[in-house]
């Protein structure tokens, strides 16, 4: 099957010090279940609820990894991020992939379940509540995030959307992976792929790995809680959310291009046909 991954002209203009001072922008529920405090830990293989066609793949399950992400081959225990456009062979989705650490008194955990979004069976992860921390046990800056597959298969069976949200995001590092209190290193990551690292295949928020690009203290430009694209089933587009639509084995990715304060930008369309390919070998790191 062949995947397109489409760039569309978009406009976006980088929101200079918006906040999402309520926390709406992490939707309710989602958190039936969790994984008790750990570091660098996973679940099991957990239902869906619903089929999703995830690069040409069908898939009913995904193990949730406590490092802010979620895999579909195996369980995933790396604590450093890496970049998802190589060959990492293990389909991958990832809102916040940094080294979360739940141990910390005053730490949330990873809760997670099934749930309705606009009328719609979704299936979501959240690391909220009072905030995750980072390794080692640190809980002095607490990240609040999600992501929620949401079924289209109104559309066709299969489809379905991706939606990251973000309400607080403090620390992007943790020490193992070189930061100090936080900060630095090798940082957060977020995006998804199928795994094969073949170009059109996979993607990455501008600011990946970036020092301090995804923190609330960072640039306007790249910064989680203050940019958005895309629009959600039921609530259309707000600070903070991040919504990808996977239909009939592509996936239509409107891309912002990281911009001045109050200066709209444009990008180029970019538009690519290739043949999916899966690999089975899975990246693991303990």
């Amino acid at each position: 099957m062949k995947l397109k991954l489409l760039a569309a002209f978009f406009c976006f203009a980088a929101v200079a010090f918006a906040t999402n001072v309520n926390g709406a922008v992490i939707r309710p529920g989602f958190n039936a279940a969790f994984l008790a405090a750990n570091d660098d830990f996973s679940t099991g293989q957990i239902p869906l609820g619903f089929t999703a066609n995830f690069f040409g793949t069908p898939f009913t399950q995904a193990y949730l990894n406590n490092n802010g992400n979620m895999t579909f081959a195996a369980s995933l225990f790396t604590f450093t991020p890496f970049g998802l456009t190589s060959a990492i062979g293990n389909p991958i989705i990832a809102p916040f992939f940094g080294d979360v650490d739940t141990r910390g008194l005053g730490s949330d955990l990873l809760r997670y379940g099934v749930g309705v979004v606009g009328g719609r069976a979704a299936f979501g992860a959240t690391w909220d509540g009072a905030g995750v921390g980072y390794f080692p046990s640190s809980v002095d800056l607490l990240n609040k995030f999600q992501v929620v597959l949401v079924d289209r298969s109104d559309v066709a069976p299969g489809d379905f959307d991706i939606e990251f949200n973000y309400d607080q995001i403090q620390w992007e590092t943790g020490s193992a992976s070189g930061g100090i209190n936080g900060f630095g290193g090798s940082s957060a990551r977020a995006g998804f792929s199928n795994g094969s690292g073949i170009a059109g295949t996979n993607f990455e928020l501008a600011g990946s790995g970036v020092t301090l690009a995804f923190v609330d203290s960072g640039p306007a430009a790249t910064r989680l809680i203050s940019n958005r694209f895309g629009s959600s089933i039921d609530r259309g587009a707000i600070d903070g959310q991040y919504v990808f639509q996977a239909r009939n084995g592509s996936v239509n990715v409107v891309v912002p291009e990281p911009a001045s304060i109050a200066i709209w930008s444009f990008i180029s369309v970019a538009c690519f046909s290739l043949t999916n390919r899966r690999r089975s070998a899975v990246s693991r790191c303990s």
